[in-house]
This record gives C-alpha cells, structure tokens and sequence, in this order.
C-alpha cells in the first residue's frame, strides 16, 4: 500500500469507546504511512457513515481491510456492528498520546 499526502496526522478523541486506554479529550498523533498489524490503535472512517472517523483496535487483518472493534465494548460501534473496515478508509496508526 503506497500513501500520498502528509505523514502524520492529528486527531481528538470524542468518546469512552476506547477507555481505559483512551479518554474524551485525548490528542493523538497517527502515522498515516504505517501499516496496522493487530492490536494497533487505528483512525478509521465509519464504512456506513463516511462522515464519521473513529479510534478503535485492530482485531484481525484481512486482505482488503481490517476487523477494528473498541477497548469498551459495551458503548462501542465497531466491526461487529459494521463488519470490515477497507483498507481505503484506515486513515493511519495511533503512534502517540498526548
């Protein structure tokens, strides 16, 4: 997969989907270069709603995407609402927290 455009990008955390890992207010610094593997955080565009970018976990890899679900099941919209994220809509790799 070859990316164009900046390297980097800059996100705010919205909700508890991802707590305790992450919380409403977190900033997050995503690689939009870098590969997920499994058990990467990821920004994601909602495959349904592409309005709507996410922070969620990488749960399994395919060829043509990726499985993401929440660290907070119980309030989190993911792949098991969803199914796969393709691999055109992973905006990039969470690689800091601030």
């Amino acid at each position: 997969m070859v990316r164009w455009g900046p390297p980097f990008g800059r996100f705010t955390v919205a909700d508890t989907s991802m707590q305790p890992s992450l919380r409403p207010g977190d900033r997050l610094l995503v690689s939009t270069w870098s590969r997920p593997q499994v058990g990467d955080l990821v920004v994601v565009v909602h495959p349904a709603r592409r309005r709507i970018v996410l922070v969620k976990r990488v749960a399994e890899r395919t060829p043509t995407g990726v499985l993401v679900r929440g660290d907070n099941p119980n309030v989190s919209e993911d792949s098991r609402h969803f199914g796969e994220v393709p691999t055109a809509l992973v905006i990039g790799k969470v690689l800091f927290r601030y």
